[in-house]
């Protein structure tokens, strides 16, 4: 059996995190990106490692084009050609239309929207090369439409994640790569729980009554890096919880 190999941006923590490690309890060998906090890169390298799986953390900002080179080829040299890239690394900054600060959302289209560019660019020759590929974008229901206040900005950048997952498709589909997008709704991880967000308010929104966990998005994106999924690509599947505050359903 052929061992996958993944490179998860931004799973040093949170929902990047349940996803390299579900991708590598699934028989991937995962690279571990992180932009600063290396000690918790290698935790999760080491919680890998100590189920026998294969990783390794890999540093670089995505919204560095040096950087995105230099983490594939750092990956592909300790683990091999990239066979599932996780476009996960991700900004929040708040904003609307009269309290804009154009500076922090160029920061955030350069992370959210050009990184996946950057790498997704960097990744497909191997892809290509060996006719199979997965190319997964966290996106936002942000970027679908939900009718949260100070979002705006972000909601834009998570809007173009969706354009561009659709776009690439159709670019490699050819090439037997597929590439799909997550839209997470809220998520509890430790940056959420710092943000002050009502959870309870936040769940009562949703059909399920709940928010979700990290390894809710992990399983869909387990599934959409996995060989039941080579047919399913130019998707967005939304992780919600079915959530009902939609500024508009059509």
């Amino acid at each position: 059996m052929i061992q996958r190999v993944a490179l998860v941006t931004g799973s040093s923590r949170g929902i990047g995190r349940a996803i390299a490690l579900r991708l590598a309890r699934d028989g991937a060998a995962v690279a571990v990106n992180y932009r600063e906090r290396r000690d918790q890169a290698e935790q999760v390298v080491e919680a890998i490692t100590r189920g026998g799986g294969r990783a390794v953390a890999v540093a670089g900002d995505v919204a560095v084009p040096d950087a995105c080179t230099t983490m594939v080829e750092a990956t592909r040299r300790t683990l091999g050609p990239i066979d599932i890239l996780v476009n996960n690394a991700g900004v929040f900054r708040r904003g609307e239309l009269n309290d804009v600060e154009l500076a922090q959302m160029e920061s955030m289209r350069n992370v959210n929207v050009d990184g996946i560019v950057r790498l997704t660019g960097a990744v497909v020759s191997d892809m290509k090369a060996r006719r199979w590929g997965r190319v997964i974008n966290i996106a936002s229901i942000a970027g679908i439409g939900t009718a949260t206040q100070g979002t705006t900005f972000y909601a834009a950048t998570k809007a173009a994640v969706i354009s561009l997952t659709r776009r690439f498709a159709l670019d490699l589909g050819p090439h037997a790569i597929t590439v799909n997008a997550i839209a997470p709704g809220f998520i509890a991880t430790d940056m959420a729980a710092q943000s002050g967000a009502d959870f309870n308010a936040i769940a009562a929104k949703a059909m399920v009554r709940r928010v979700g966990t990290p390894e809710d998005i992990a399983a869909a994106a387990a599934f959409l890096a996995s060989e039941d999924a080579g047919f399913i690509t130019a998707q967005v599947l939304t992780v919600d919880g079915g959530r009902t505050d939609y500024i508009a359903h059509a």
